[in-house]
């Protein structure tokens, strides 16, 4: 296979925020997670020290919080001040202690350097509830809001930028779903008083690759906006915990830019692509596992409920195809960086997040090299890159058994600050390497090969375990043209340091 970069070729700047993350107060992501006080490896303000260190390894730059499906039954102000009354929490059906809330989802985003994304509750609450949020995160002291964080003990304000409304109201799983005629309505006033507070926040709104829904959406609210908010899991599994095999993963790489199209055409049609950018700011391969709560009959027994919640952290799911599949992910972002300027995976920890967590320490899964990989050498500029003649293809068998040819080698290149050149090259092939002859006009540089991988399309790590992880090699000098050789089932990074 041959491909040319063209490193004067520029598609567009790339966006650290699709790096983002994204954490709820579902199971164990934040009590008996990253908040637990009565861990020996807490600190003062009873977050996991292990768990903070390893977020800031993977340069994490923006956290969406608290929601998620969470959110739209969630009152902010239940969760501030030093008197905090706990709440059954109508999404998940659990008792929420309240003892997280805002103040420490600050702290918690100040300790790992990341910016806070605050998503507001747009399914029972109000308006009026949304703008008051931004009051007591970011007016300095001005009204009861901004008052209360003050007598809270927190006389600076936060300066919240960003901020959505709403999560998946278009759902009927969710708490609070709308039409999308009530939906334009309720989003344009929202977002016309959360401006009135603070006019430099950046807002996002709760949307879908769905026309009637974003029509309504943009035409109510498109002059408020700075983003559109799409969400996506490919491996659906909320009532039945069947994960798909590596085949059935690599079958859902065909579309994964299905959303970005459809929405980007939208924009375009209404003349809003160059005013709204897209936040895909909740997305995984494999959906959480969570039956018997978003359906008509609800489960009756915890048995029902709530303890097959703990099939999410079976660390054994999350092998080299999540880890292959994520690395996918990025470079369709990554070739769609004029439009996508923010991702959050979802979630950061626990359930399927890039960490496990464990009460005397923590898990890396396949997904955080990737993150480490990416965050390190796929920054700057995005520069074009065209195969020579076909694309190579491989059949694969999708979950619902039918057969798909998808792209064997993935790719996406950057020309990154220092003047280097990045390439991330996906091998998706299961068994077979791959050679991959890159052309680089004018690209004179040392070459280094970062890899991850581990034996089998199954590899995955667990508490004293460690199957998946990245390895370095020369690559050797490049003249203009590279040849290199992609193990299967692997993600690589080849960077080439100017000469």
């Amino acid at each position: 296979m041959e491909y040319e970069i063209n490193a004067k070729r520029t598609l567009g700047g790339i966006s650290p925020m699709i790096y983002g993350h994204f954490i709820e107060h579902f199971h164990r992501q934040i009590y008996d997670g990253i908040f637990d006080p009565e861990n020996q490896l807490s600190d003062g303000d009873g977050f996991r020290t292990d768990i903070i260190e390893a977020m800031k390894r993977i340069r994490v730059p923006i956290m969406r919080w608290p929601g998620g499906c969470f959110v739209s039954s969630y009152h902010w102000r239940d969760g501030v001040g030093a008197v905090r009354q706990p709440a059954f929490d109508k999404a998940w059906r659990v008792e929420d202690p309240n003892t997280f809330g805002t103040d420490e989802f600050i702290k918690l985003c100040r300790k790992i350097g990341c910016e806070p994304y605050i998503c507001t509750n747009a399914g029972t609450g109000t308006a009026e509830e949304m703008s008051d949020w931004v009051e007591y995160c970011n007016l300095d002291n001005e009204g009861k809001n901004a008052k209360l964080r003050i007598a809270n003990g927190y006389s600076r304000p936060y300066r919240v930028r960003y901020w959505s409304i709403g999560n998946e109201n278009y759902g009927a799983w969710e708490i609070g779903a709308k039409s999308a005629d009530e939906w334009g309505r309720l989003t344009a006033e929202s977002a016309k008083m959360m401006k009135h507070v603070d006019p430099e926040i950046e807002l996002s709104a709760a949307a879908l690759a769905d026309i009637n829904w974003n029509v309504n959406l943009l035409r109510s609210c498109g002059q408020y906006l700075d983003w559109i908010s799409v969400h996506q899991y490919w491996d659906m599994m909320p009532e039945v915990n069947n994960p798909a095999d590596y085949g059935a993963c690599m079958a859902f790489t065909s579309n994964i830019g299905r959303a970005v199209d459809e929405v980007r055409g939208i924009l375009t049609a209404m003349r809003l692509e160059k005013k709204i950018k897209i936040a895909f700011d909740e997305w995984n391969l494999r959906s959480w596992h969570h039956p018997n709560v978003h359906t008509v009959v609800q489960g009756k027994r915890r048995e029902d409920y709530i303890t097959p919640r703990d099939k999410n952290d079976d660390n054994s799911t999350y092998t080299m195809a999540d880890a292959v599949f994520s690395a996918c992910f990025l470079n369709e972002m990554i070739r769609n960086c004029d439009i996508v300027g923010m991702a959050n995976f979802a979630p950061i920890l626990n359930t399927r997040g890039c960490i496990y967590s464990y009460r005397d320490g923590i898990v890396l899964r396949g997904t955080y090299y990737v993150f480490m990989l990416f965050t390190e050498f796929m920054n700057g500029e995005a520069v074009d890159v065209w195969g020579d003649g076909e694309p190579e293809l491989m059949e694969v068998t999708s979950k619902s058994s039918r057969r798909v040819s998808v792209r064997t080698v993935d790719i996406a290149a950057a020309r990154t600050a220092d003047g280097g050149v990045s390439v991330s090259l996906v091998n998706k092939h299961p068994t077979d390497e791959k050679t991959v002859t890159l052309r680089l006009p004018g690209v004179f540089g040392r070459a280094v090969m970062y890899t991850l991988n581990g034996d089998s399309v199954d590899s995955y790590n667990d508490v004293g375990r460690e199957e998946i992880n990245v390895t370095e090699r020369e690559a050797g000098d490049v003249n203009g043209t590279v040849s290199v050789e992609l193990d299967a089932h692997s993600v690589n990074i080849l960077r080439i340091s100017k000469a």
